[in-house]
């Protein structure tokens, strides 16, 4: 693989991540919050046993689950994000080389 090639690649990898962080921002931040602080106490009421008492532990236990949740669907969006912009970045350089020499040698070659 050429050295311009690879630089393309690193280069769309970059930026699609760079956009599924922003998309996860502006998009997925505060539903995220919300769906994993219910779901961190629907999961500590089911292992109680019943509803659960607003105490320092379970407190505790739900920003963890918040953290946990925002880390996950932060980290989902990254490799989206950086997976779409590597395939980007393989079509427009698989489209870009087709009227491309590759060299001066095939060139006269075909002459």
């Amino acid at each position: 693989m050429k050295e311009e090639r690879k630089q393309a690649m690193r280069v769309g990898t970059k930026i699609g991540a760079a956009i599924g962080f922003i998309a996860f921002l502006a998009l997925g931040l505060m539903p995220t919050i919300y769906f994993a602080s219910y779901g961190s106490l629907m999961l500590m009421s089911r292992l109680a046993g019943g509803p659960v008492e607003a105490t320092t532990i379970v407190r505790m236990l739900t920003v963890v689950g918040i953290m946990l949740g925002l880390f996950c669907a932060g980290a989902v969006g990254i490799v989206l994000g950086s997976v779409f912009g590597t395939s980007l970045a393989y079509i427009v350089d698989a489209i870009s080389s087709l009227g491309k020499v590759k060299d001066t040698t095939e060139a006269k070659a075909h002459n």
